[in-house]
């Protein structure tokens, strides 16, 4: 058995989980999140005790492949509608910047024109000064999902560590070009 889809969920108060056919559906102080579940498992929950449990239907491949699966975006859920997630971006060179307008997230990262990326619908952006954006939201998948898109627009590169990377990221370093006597 899978030793992640085996473990128990942990509800929190303030937080509400259901299943209605098959659909999870888990409600807290900061949103509501839906997720359609596979039919090779099922979820029980138990009020009493708070807790929510993955259990998969049988043996075969795809049920163990999913059991795993399904408990961790279960847990992901709870956390996501009680705590919320966020993704700290880090803006490295002269004359970088970034800015927020509307939904629209604006990046100036080298090239000749400013980059424009729209900022999807149930996350919130946020720079705190120039060099730094702040990603939040209650979906995991989308707020990393989304720092990852912003991240690729200029990776970090090798030499001088210019471009948009994660807060804490350490960037390999090469050493430029050697001098000849």
């Amino acid at each position: 058995m899978s030793r992640i889809g085996k473990a128990l969920v942990a509800i929190p108060k303030g937080v509400k989980a259901s299943v209605s056919g098959r659909t999870l559906v888990v409600e807290g102080p900061l949103g509501k999140l839906e997720h359609a579940l596979h039919p090779a498992v099922s979820v029980a929950i138990d009020p009493a005790a708070g807790t929510l449990q993955v259990n998969r239907d049988g043996d075969a491949r795809i049920a163990r492949a999913v059991h795993g699966l399904t408990r961790a975006l279960a847990a992901n859920m709870v956390e996501g509608v009680s705590k919320g997630f966020e993704k700290k971006l880090e803006i490295v060179g002269v004359g970088y910047l970034a800015a927020i307008q509307k939904n629209v997230l604006q990046l100036r990262v080298g090239f000749a024109n400013e980059l424009q990326v729209t900022i999807p619908p149930g996350l919130q952006v946020a720079c705190p000064d120039q060099t730094h954006v702040t990603i939040k939201g209650i979906d995991k998948q989308l707020v990393g999902q989304f720092a990852a898109e912003v991240r690729s627009l200029r990776k970090p590169e090798p030499y001088k560590g210019k471009g948009i990377r994660y807060e804490n990221e350490q960037v390999r370093r090469k050493a430029g070009k050697a001098v000849t006597k």
